[in-house]
């Protein structure tokens, strides 16, 4: 069964990651490892909608009870 491009791509960037570790200790392909993860799972704008809900819902809060 022949592969498809999807295949023949991921393929060519497993060998091409193996390659690259060839002669490399495991503590510095943990460490790169490490160093890729540091990405938030949670992109800024919906960090940014959550703050504005939450800081939103405080501030109306607070005047409605300041002026209601």
């Amino acid at each position: 069964m022949a592969q498809t491009l999807e295949q023949r791509r991921r393929n060519a960037k497993f060998a091409k990651d193996q390659e690259n570790r060839m002669g490399k200790s495991e503590d510095q392909i943990k460490k790169k490892v490490r160093e890729v993860n540091k990405k938030s799972p949670v992109s800024l704008f919906w960090l940014g909608v959550l703050g504005f809900v939450i800081i939103g819902g405080l501030v109306f809060e607070a005047l409605s009870r300041f002026f209601g």
